[in-house]
């Protein structure tokens, strides 16, 4: 019994040490960026680089969510993040806010990449 705990012990204290403050976005196999869950992110063309703000807001952002960061969430690297009109917190990556595509169903469909020529998938 006392190996038994001990060993879950050390399972849970590997799995706190492999948690990562803060929530940014994963690359995936087949190249493109997914939120949490695996699902695709987006970049839109209408956002500026490097500008710290969103132009997809009200209906647009219905349609595709922003990747919101938690207040504790911490950015480093590539990844940023940016407050949007409405005062929320957004992920970024190289400067271009992250979006999903309310249409994408499941981890792995990518139907909003091309959209109105102005939607495309993030690619590290």
């Amino acid at each position: 019994m006392k190996t038994l705990l001990t060993s879950a012990l050390a399972s849970l204290a590997l799995l706190a040490a492999c948690a990562t403050p803060y929530a940014a976005p994963v690359d995936t196999q087949a190249g493109v960026l997914t939120n949490p869950d695996g699902m695709t992110l987006y970049v839109f063309d209408k956002d500026p680089a490097g500008a710290g703000k969103s132009a997809c807001n009200g209906d647009c952002a219905m349609n595709w969510p922003p990747l919101t960061a938690a207040a504790g969430d911490k950015a480093s690297g590539d990844y940023s993040i940016i407050t949007r009109d409405d005062g929320s917190r957004q992920w970024a990556y190289k400067g271009k806010p992250l979006y999903r595509w309310a249409k994408d169903q499941k981890p792995g469909d990518v139907t909003g990449d091309g959209v109105k020529n102005v939607w495309h998938a993030a690619k590290p």
